[in-house]
């Protein structure tokens, strides 16, 4: 069986509130880890979130 394109990842907070998103990516376009800039709700203000596995 083929291997799937797409991959569910965790985006996890840098401002350190344990708050984290759940999200999917192509991992035959993108290789490198996943670094996007979004609104985290408990420190109340856009920050980066960074890839991280889901357990």
């Amino acid at each position: 069986m083929a291997k799937a394109t797409t991959v569910k990842i965790r985006l996890v907070s840098t401002a350190d509130t344990g708050f984290f998103y759940v999200t999917k990516k192509n991992s035959r376009n993108m290789t490198g880890k996943m670094v996007k800039k979004k609104y985290d709700p408990v420190a109340r203000k856009h920050v980066e979130f960074k890839e991280a596995k889901i357990k």
